[in-house]
């Protein structure tokens, strides 16, 4: 075999309960520039695939105490393991097996004794196809949110919502042209980054999604595409740790003699529709509804409060009592016809 053939070698999982098959393929992969575990029984190949990262696992059908069919079967229904390529091996070639392992999901199927051309072949095919998926889902990571990457992988695009109780946030930077027209183009695009990289981190620890960057600012939505029923409070425990890192992040610009940032955060609670606008070549996962407007109006009014957290009654009546909320009182603002209560969170 020339080990020049392979693009890229993989970490490969072996499986069979013949020591000798297990020793012959693991020296095979390994002169292929493979690294490679092995396992000699479907309960063993199971809890290294669970501790250990594979690109790949080559399952012996035949095996005692958890046969391969049973151990494909367990993986594919396992959101963390389905996307790892299985190839399965047999000494048998009836139609029978090999149907049945294509029909399960099976990436690929091997006749014992293994031909070592025909091995190299399809491991190869099947550790690209394996690259091909993780880039894609690192780029529906990048573009959207762990939550909606995993639900266009498992049921695709489709353009419509459903209706969610959920939160929607605003937070925008405060008097960012000014900072804009005091640093160059690059600094400012390297204040951003940073500033988004701390935002973004709260956001997904309480199961919040960035639904989006507007300039200096952004929108961020909890409750959807998961639906949680404490959403009011993930939402506010995220604004406040977003603080909390913003305040340390501070402390640090102060030190170099940069520029501080201040910011106003707007939560809004209630019903709204959550999913795909847009057309079918371009759209996004949004919320669309009156919370959506409100928590950018309320956002927008902590500058003439001089608060940096405001929440709307229902946001507020989500929160446990330990938490200090002063009642601002009612505010009419623009586009409303009554006004609405609204909160500071400290």
């Amino acid at each position: 075999m020339n080990i020049n053939n392979i693009r890229a070698p993989g970490r490969l999982l072996v499986v069979d309960d013949n020591k000798v098959n297990r020793i012959l393929l693991l020296r095979g992969l390994e002169q292929l520039g493979h690294s490679v575990v092995q396992a000699e029984n479907g309960k063993q190949a199971l809890e290294c695939l669970k501790s250990e990262p594979f690109d790949l696992a080559l399952l012996d059908i035949e095996m005692p105490e958890m046969n391969g069919f049973e151990v494909l079967e367990h993986c594919l229904n396992d959101p963390k393991l389905r996307n790892i390529p299985i190839v399965m091996t047999s000494a048998s070639d009836e139609l029978n097996s090999v149907v049945k392992c294509i029909e399960m999901g099976a990436e690929d199927f091997l006749t014992k004794p293994l031909n070592t051309v025909l091995l190299q072949a399809r491991v190869n095919a099947s550790l690209e196809k394996k690259r091909l998926r993780d880039q894609q889902r690192k780029l529906f990571d990048t573009i959207a949110t762990t939550e909606v990457a995993d639900k266009l992988l498992d049921t695709g695009f489709e353009l419509g919502g459903e209706l969610v109780d959920a939160s929607v946030m605003f937070i925008d930077i405060r008097s960012f042209t000014t900072i804009s027209e005091q640093q160059s183009a690059v600094e400012t695009i390297e204040l951003l980054n940073m500033f988004f990289t701390l935002m973004f981190e709260p956001i997904r620890d309480h199961h919040g999604i960035v639904n989006q960057i507007l300039g200096d600012g952004l929108m961020a939505i909890f409750g959807a595409p998961i639906r949680q029923s404490d959403h009011r409070l993930q939402a506010v425990q995220a604004a406040l740790e977003m603080l909390e890192l913003l305040d340390g992040f501070n402390q640090e610009q102060v030190l170099r003699g940069q520029v501080e940032l201040q910011v106003g955060i707007g939560i809004a609670s209630g019903e709204a529709v959550a999913g795909y606008t847009g057309t079918q070549q371009r759209a996004i996962f949004t919320c669309i509804g009156d919370i959506v407007n409100l928590a950018s109006r309320i956002e927008g009014h902590t500058k003439s409060v001089k608060q940096r957290i405001l929440v709307d009654e229902n946001a507020a009546g989500g929160l446990p009592e330990e938490f200090e909320v002063e009642s601002l009182g009612p505010v009419l603002f623009k586009g409303k016809q009554v006004p609405v209560n609204v909160y500071a969170v400290q």
